[in-house]
């Protein structure tokens, strides 16, 4: 892969994250929920450890909801009419996003409670 090649991999990818966040409700809540976690992790000097579990934490809602909205699309690209497969996978894609949104919030809970508290 040459160089050009590979900045039009990354640019494409980029512009991918900029169309789901205009266009996706959730992604935009998700962002602001990381904007918010981050702030806060500033606020609270959390330590190195907890900076790397709080990103990752926020990379992972953010690369699921990514994913949830590729397959939706994809799916809504391929089928005209409702289909149990299409909901199943739909609902699936959407329901690894909420599994890891709700670990996000206990994580959150688990770093930022003894700051609150002291």
């Amino acid at each position: 892969m040459n160089r050009s090649s590979l900045t039009r991999s990354f640019l494409y990818a980029i512009q991918g994250i900029v169309a789901c966040i205009r266009t996706e409700r959730n992604m935009r809540i998700h962002c602001t929920a990381a904007a918010a976690a981050a702030a806060s992790g500033i606020y609270f000097h959390i330590t190195r450890e907890e900076w790397l579990v709080l990103l990752l934490t926020i990379g992972g809602v953010i690369s699921l909801e990514l994913v949830n909205t590729a397959v939706e699309k994809a799916v809504d690209l391929v089928t005209e009419k409702p289909h149990p497969l299409a909901k199943f996978a739909k609902d699936a894609a959407s329901g690894a996003v909420l599994v890891f949104a709700c670990l996000s919030v206990v994580i959150g809970i688990l770093i930022f409670a003894p700051y609150i508290r002291t």
